[in-house]
């Protein structure tokens, strides 16, 4: 049934949550293989565990509303996570791979941060004060994360593809038989001479 109030959006917006935590717990691992970069590493590791302290953070105010977590799908976390899982299929260049990587996970950064801030809203105009500071630490640790996410690719990451990037280029022309330059028209060779002028 779809919520007839506030209250009951808040809880169905806190299952949407709690599904796409869980999706993010089972694809986080799978990043962490993929990546060479040590730092991004490091930061995938980190937010694994912060994830599974904010499902617990939810399980807490699920249990004090009275409600199931479960239920409900979170379609759109689905999607944005089946992205990050195809370009590790793709195989591309490690320092490539590891830039689409920071690009997929902060895609899920800013779903999460649209959710957080929504019923953290929700929970201060519905008096639920603990649930809304429960739930501003999780929005605040998900800035941090993009926030890391985005001086790691400006730093590194994406010097890293872009220096990847050229040197494949590079690799390729070098590969290529050398072109000789095509004559250019109206050279002053074809022009007629003064004395068939007169």
């Amino acid at each position: 049934m779809a919520p007839s109030t506030l209250a009951e959006l808040y809880v169905e917006e806190l299952k949407d949550l709690y599904s796409a935590e869980n999706q993010i717990l089972k694809a986080l691992p799978k990043m962490i293989k993929a990546t060479k970069h040590r730092e991004l590493k490091n930061a995938f590791e980190t937010h694994l565990r912060q994830t599974e302290t904010h499902v617990q953070r939810l399980e807490q105010i699920f249990s004090e509303l009275d409600e199931r977590p479960r239920g409900k799908k979170c379609h759109g976390m689905e999607g944005v996570i089946e992205e990050g899982a195809e370009l590790i299929k793709e195989k591309p260049e490690p320092a490539v791979l590891d830039a689409g990587l920071i690009a997929a996970a902060q895609h899920v950064e800013h779903y999460e941060m649209a959710g957080y801030g929504s019923v953290r809203t929700w929970a201060e105009k519905l008096g639920h004060e603990n649930h809304a500071q429960l739930l501003q630490q999780t929005l605040h640790e998900e800035k941090e994360t993009d926030r890391l996410l985005t001086t790691l690719a400006e730093q590194s990451v994406n010097p890293d593809a872009d220096r990847e990037s050229a040197s494949e280029r590079s690799t390729g022309l070098a590969d290529m038989p050398a072109r000789r330059a095509p004559a250019r028209s109206g050279t002053a060779a074809k022009r007629p001479s003064a004395e068939s002028r007169r």
